[in-house]
């Protein structure tokens, strides 16, 4: 039991460290999709972009994509 434990909080820390390197998202990033126009809206800073995908970067400061 303990090694499974052990296992699963690896386990865990591991996730959080691959989350953590293929996104630099902040807590602001609020991204919306409009569909109308095919692109996403950060709502915090108005960033925008086109895709199909939610964005995995931050665009903070960017105007268009």
């Amino acid at each position: 039991m303990p090694v499974f434990l052990l296992l699963l909080a690896a386990a865990v820390f591991a996730y959080f460290l691959w989350r953590a390197r293929t996104s630099s998202l902040t807590r602001e990033c609020r991204w919306r999709q409009h569909r109308k126009e095919g692109q996403w809206v950060c709502s915090f800073c108005g960033a925008q972009t086109d895709g199909a995908e939610s964005p995995k970067q931050c665009l903070k400061g960017s105007t268009g994509g």
